[in-house]
């Protein structure tokens, strides 16, 4: 064969069918890719999900344990609640869960959801600590935290914890019919301090703890036999729900 021949052989085009192989093995390859890295992704999704869960948990767990003793109960606590709507004496119509604490079966204590909704900059969420006092007819505030606010800096926020610890003055104060009086600030005649240059956030969640206080004195019963809204099977389940 001569040289110019040789040439000819060395640079003939690829055939149709070497193309073909050729093109084959490039999208084997991609959807191999494809599939690993949405294993990989699929697999970092599900472990951050289950570490965010578990992180929501112990933080509302936590919450719980600032309003009620935690000696006071051996149920999971955080997985025992009934869930409510409409009740106008917790602020406003979206729902609310009331957990309950119970010793040996016996219901010891509950945490309230609730909403203060005339906070000087807007709504303001609260869980507070409550149960039966030792006479009938009254209740223990066991504790209040405030959850969510957008309430002024320097001024109207000092109802949050992280700011100030005006809010720990609610804890063991007594509500009665006879007493009805003190739960107010004191500008209003109650035993509350308001904050200097500030007495509408303080305001809205004294009566925001009261009225929850009330609903808890009016629903007693119900709150203790209501059908648990929190369980496990019920969060796995709404896992999956939302997964889906």
């Amino acid at each position: 064969m001569s040289e110019h021949e040789s040439e000819q052989v060395e640079q003939q085009p690829e055939t149709p069918t070497s193309i073909k192989d050729s093109m084959g093995k490039n999208g084997i390859i991609l959807a191999v890719f494809a599939l690993v890295t949405t294993a990989l992704i699929s697999i970092t999704y599900f472990g951050t999900v289950e570490q965010i869960a578990a992180q929501k948990q112990k933080k509302l767990l936590d919450t719980l344990n600032a309003v009620i003793d935690k000696g006071s109960y051996d149920n999971q606590i955080q997985f025992d609640c009934v869930i409510v709507s409409s009740a106008p004496l917790l602020g406003d119509k979206l729902p609310k869960h009331i957990y309950r604490a119970t010793l040996k079966g016996e219901p010891t204590a509950v945490a309230i959801e609730t909403t203060a909704p005339d906070g000087y900059s807007g709504k303001i969420e609260l869980l507070v600590g409550v149960k039966t006092a030792s006479v009938p007819g009254e209740a223990l505030v066991t504790g209040v935290r405030v959850i969510k606010h957008k309430e002024t800096p320097g001024l109207g926020d000092k109802i949050d914890l992280r700011i100030n610890d005006w809010v720990l003055s609610f804890n063991d104060k007594i509500y009665s019919d006879a007493l009805l009086s003190n739960w107010a600030v004191k500008k209003d005649g109650g035993q509350f301090d308001q904050f200097t240059g500030a007495t509408i956030s303080p305001r809205a969640v004294v009566n925001a703890v009261k009225k929850s206080v009330e609903y808890y004195l009016a629903n007693q019963v119900d709150i203790s036999s209501e059908v648990n809204g929190c369980s496990i099977t019920q969060q796995s389940s709404q896992k999956v729900s939302n997964d889906e």
